[in-house]
């Protein structure tokens, strides 16, 4: 059987879609199987139910992205060994291995404990671009973080303290 080249045209227009979806939806299943290990499970709530398991102050800021005057947080100025956790979620987000005093007024961390455990978004309010820091469990504002940090990492990752909780390295082996 010969095909004239306008019917043979004819079948490769209607193939070569299906040809391209094919491959675009392995490359998608390429990329989701490499970065398996780099997800988190992510927790979906509604605004009442946040509203009534954080308090005003957390609300405000994990929520609405708010922030603490500089020098009013709890974890500023607070230099114990131990872990802090996303108070929207409880899921771990740095060590005080990594906190620092960078004078800003916020606790200041130089690297999250986990890369994973962190989303970073641009943030163009209030005229700047800054990126955004967030949970990535609950999708909580946490702060932002700059590129003015010490070495290694040259990175600032500044926190409010309301949106941590924190639990001292002894309170952790109990």
């Amino acid at each position: 059987m010969k095909l004239s080249p306008v019917k043979l045209t004819g079948i490769l227009i209607l193939i070569f879609p299906l040809l391209i979806a094919c491959q675009a939806q392995n490359s998608k299943e390429d990329t989701m199987d490499s970065n398996k290990n780099k997800l988190t499970e992510k927790i979906f709530k509604t605004d009442e139910e946040w509203r009534n398991e954080l308090t005003d102050a957390q609300y405000r800021i994990l929520r609405e992205k708010g922030t603490e005057r500089p020098g009013t947080g709890l974890y500023d100025q607070f230099f114990v060994k131990g872990t802090y956790y996303c108070a929207g979620c409880g899921l771990e987000l740095f060590r005080s291995g990594s906190k620092y005093d960078a004078g800003c007024g916020w606790p200041s961390f130089s690297q999250p404990s986990k890369n994973e455990h962190v989303d970073e978004h641009i943030d163009r309010s209030f005229g700047m671009v800054r990126t955004e820091v967030v949970c990535s469990r609950c999708g909580g504002h946490l702060g932002h973080v700059f590129n003015d940090g010490p070495p290694p990492t040259g990175l600032r990752y500044c926190i409010n303290s309301e949106s941590l909780e924190f639990k001292a390295d002894e309170q952790e082996s109990k």
